[in-house]
């Protein structure tokens, strides 16, 4: 049985290994650039070449917080999904929010094959790709928000988002089917998702939706433990279902989906992350897991993005790639070795 000293101490040397992966990730990259000139560019002291000053400022710095965002977000979400379903192959995309978006950005990307020419030259830009991202996920929120206040069944939820995806990939398929090559190349383009590219305008945005989201988890953090032992429990415990179901499933949307729209759909991270923490950290109290599942999602994504950007290379590897070769492996192997799900 853990102390609570062992718990502090374990969440504090997370909190130490994220911020030597924030430091090790923006030091690496195509572009050589000595340790003490990171250093004194991010503390605002005088540097050898101020172009390495605006490579890590407006490049890597950004592209870094966008990591530690999405592992964190995808990491809280994926526990949150686990928990209110108390399924653990569950992940924050069950709900169908990463198929809603996908459905709106391959709209963009393929609709000139129905809609004509002229609706990709007026649609095709970054904000309008995000735009789209943002409202297919919205629209399927929408539509689970309401699945949830008028079922009493958790599970019934849980297939409703699974059939919304399989209803909006049905419509991808055919949108893929009369595109030409081109455009079907930049959809699929987008679907490896990408860390970069992100401008301190739309960093600040998506961290406003990610500190959204994770309010309102603090806001329902309480409860979740006594879902895990099932909603009659809970009910017993004094327990809002249907109010604690909304704030989870809003919290997660927000999570998700405003990582999806700007970062693309990222997997594996979501449903890998609360197992690894439950590894490390031998508790099922979420007050516990929280903080340690922000950091470890946040470090793994990081580590991930320093694999993808092939450090002293030009050439980056697709980051949803690299988050399954490198993830899945690893827990299996945990899992095999410890042969039952910590859950």
């Amino acid at each position: 049985m853990w102390s609570r000293k062992k718990y502090t101490l374990t969440i504090v040397f997370l909190g130490v290994a994220l911020l030597c992966c924030l430091l090790l990730n923006i030091s690496l990259g195509s572009v050589s650039i000595p340790f003490s000139e990171v250093i004194a560019s991010l503390t605002g002291f005088a540097v050898e070449k101020e172009t390495w000053r605006y490579i890590i400022l407006e490049f890597r710095l950004p592209k870094a917080i966008t990591a530690i965002i999405t592992g964190s977000g995808l990491a809280v979400s994926g526990l949150l999904m686990q928990t209110l379903f108390r399924n653990p192959l569950a992940g924050p995309y069950v709900l169908g929010l990463s198929s809603g978006a996908s459905l709106g950005v391959a709209i963009v990307f393929m609709g000139s094959a129905l809609f004509g020419a002229g609706f990709a030259v007026i649609l095709l830009s970054k904000w309008s790709i995000v735009i789209a991202s943002s409202l297919g996920s919205l629209l399927v929120l929408l539509a689970v928000i309401v699945a949830s206040l008028r079922l009493r069944d958790t599970m019934a939820i849980l297939i409703i988002g699974l059939m919304f995806a399989s209803f909006t990939a049905a419509i991808v398929s055919v949108l893929a089917y009369f595109s030409p090559a081109a455009d079907l190349q930049q959809y699929i383009f987008w679907s490896y998702g990408s860390l970069g590219n992100l401008s301190w305008e739309e960093v600040s945005i998506l961290t406003i939706f990610w500190s959204v989201g994770i309010l309102i988890t603090l806001a329902s953090i309480k409860n979740l433990n006594s879902l895990l032992l099932g909603e009659q429990y809970a009910k017993s415990m004094g327990t809002n279902i249907k109010r604690n179901r909304f704030l989870v499933i809003l919290a997660t949307s927000l999570l998700a989906g405003s990582i999806t729209a700007f970062a693309g759909p990222i997997a594996f991270i979501g449903l890998a992350v609360p197992h690894l923490i439950r590894q490390i950290i031998p508790s099922a109290n979420h007050i516990i897991l929280f903080p340690a599942i922000i950091f470890g999602g946040a470090i793994l994504m990081l580590l991930c993005d320093i694999v993808s950007q092939m450090p002293g290379s030009e050439f980056s590897l697709p980051i949803n790639a690299i988050t399954s070769l490198i993830g899945a492996p690893v827990v299996i192997w945990l899992l095999i070795r410890k042969r039952r799900f910590n859950f």
